[in-house]
């Protein structure tokens, strides 16, 4: 799941950490004279694909290359806890707007290297930037939208009350509403349970306040031409909630129920082939697998809402994780990170790593159709832009509060001891109080640039 999505726990004091030294003791093939790379990773799932490349990279180059990696729920105290020795790491990672500004001023502007100018157009754009410096390196994109069964609904095109001759129909909100709505009426004939699995509203309630929310930020920031601003205005809240109460009114789940559900529950819905639709990201394919929902059977469709100009957009990207370079190491090992860093990202042993092992979709240029993981969503996510359309993409959000008194909301919306106005304020007015609280605390703000000059 992307990590932007995940409410970070961290611990009291700095927990324990792993450290691989990969070009190992007593080898001869490191040479202290080329310089040193120290790799502070967040990823735990990887560290042994990181660690084989390391030491072939150490093998070929004569580099050492050192990793470094932070237990679950530790990583932001072990970053500080290292970036605070002399021999501190080289390159770390960055997730989110909130790890740029409290690290901003350990990274070394990275727009002039080799490395940068391979990203390809998405990857520099989600680049943490301040003026013309770009500080960081997306690795890992993600995208998400409405995943569906093309089984069940080609199935149902079938019938003779469909709506739609065959999924190809349903290119925007109005058909995809009225495909919903029918079904939902023939679910018994259709053999399923509902036609959108639950909106779950448990403790991890991440696709309706940090997912959805997304679409009716990018689109105002699209309307004032701007890519950041303390005062919003809610213009697209409506579609928001007319695409949340499409969701609430046909799923299999009672609204005043939508706490009780797990994430595990609502995937599963979709897994065994109950629900056709499936509003979530790639990650999801993970748990998907295996069950009833075949490879080839699966769909994905923008998250859509019934908002002008949305025809031309795919489904939504998140990259959140991205690689930085420590500006105070020394130039030789500063140099020593960059070209370890351009050999990740070009050799074909670490391209395969990254992608098929790893199953990270990498923004670079080097990284071609054959170069990609082996999730069909994200293939599905990806052929958008074969069509031309650009990724929407995933603003800052505040903070975790914001998410949380969203949902709050929302739950007390479904549940009726909430106005829909509460959402509404909470969403605005939190949305300002929060940023002025970010600005005092972390002392910046995203810049606001030109929409259209993204």
């Amino acid at each position: 799941m992307s990590t932007m999505n995940m409410k970070r726990i961290l611990a009291a004091g700095v927990a324990a950490v792993t450290m691989f030294s990969l070009a190992a003791c007593g080898s001869t093939a490191a040479d202290p004279n080329k310089g040193h790379v120290y790799f502070l990773n967040s990823k735990s799932e990887v560290v042994d694909q990181l660690q084989q490349l390391a030491q072939d990279y150490t093998d070929q180059t004569g580099v050492q290359v050192d990793i470094q990696t932070a237990s679950s729920g530790s990583y932001e105290p072990t970053l500080t806890s290292e970036l605070a020795k002399s021999e501190a790491p080289t390159m770390f990672t960055i997730a989110g707007y909130d790890e740029f500004a409290k690290y901003q001023k350990y990274l070394e502007p990275l727009q002039d290297t080799d490395v940068y100018k391979l990203l390809n157009d998405e990857g520099k754009t989600n680049s943490h930037k301040v003026g013309d410096d770009a500080y960081t390196l997306p690795y890992a994109a993600e995208w998400y939208g409405i995943i569906y069964n093309k089984k069940i609904v080609n199935e149902y095109a079938k019938k003779d009350y469909a709506v739609i001759k065959s999924d190809a129909d349903i290119k925007d909100y109005d058909t995809l509403k009225k495909v919903v709505e029918d079904m939902n009426k023939h679910k018994d004939d259709l053999g399923i349970q509902a036609a959108m699995a639950t909106p779950g509203l448990d403790s991890s309630p991440y696709r309706f306040v940090s997912h959805m929310t997304r679409l009716p930020l990018f689109y105002e920031f699209r309307d004032d031409n701007t890519t950041f601003t303390t005062d919003l205005k809610g213009t697209y809240l409506k579609n928001y909630k007319d695409l949340f109460d499409l969701e609430v009114k046909n799923s299999p789940t009672e609204s005043s129920m939508l706490s009780s559900k797990t994430y595990d529950d609502i995937t599963s819905e979709f897994a065994l082939g109950d629900v056709a639709f499936y509003p979530n990201g790639v990650w999801a394919y993970t748990q998907i697998k295996d069950n009833n929902v075949a490879d080839e059977d699966l769909g994905m469709l923008p998250y859509w809402m019934g908002i002008d100009g949305e025809d031309e957009y795919g489904p939504a990207g998140a990259y959140d994780a991205s690689w930085a370079v420590n500006k105070n190491a020394s130039d030789k090992d500063k140099q020593a990170t960059l070209d370890f860093i351009k050999w990740m990202v070009s050799s074909d042993e670490s391209k395969n790593a990254l992608s098929k092992e790893m199953g990270f979709s990498v923004p670079f240029t080097t990284f071609g159709d054959d170069d990609q993981p082996d999730n069909p969503l994200t293939k599905l996510a990806r052929s958008y832009a074969d069509e031309g359309k650009k990724s929407v993409t995933s603003f800052p959000l505040p903070s975790q509060q914001w998410q949380d008194d969203l949902a709050s909301a929302l739950l007390n919306y479904v549940q009726g001891g909430g106005q829909w106005s509460d959402f509404e304020s909470a969403f605005t007015n939190g949305w300002k109080k929060d940023w002025d609280n970010n600005k005092n605390v972390l002392g910046m703000l995203p810049e606001s640039k030109a929409f259209d000059a993204q």
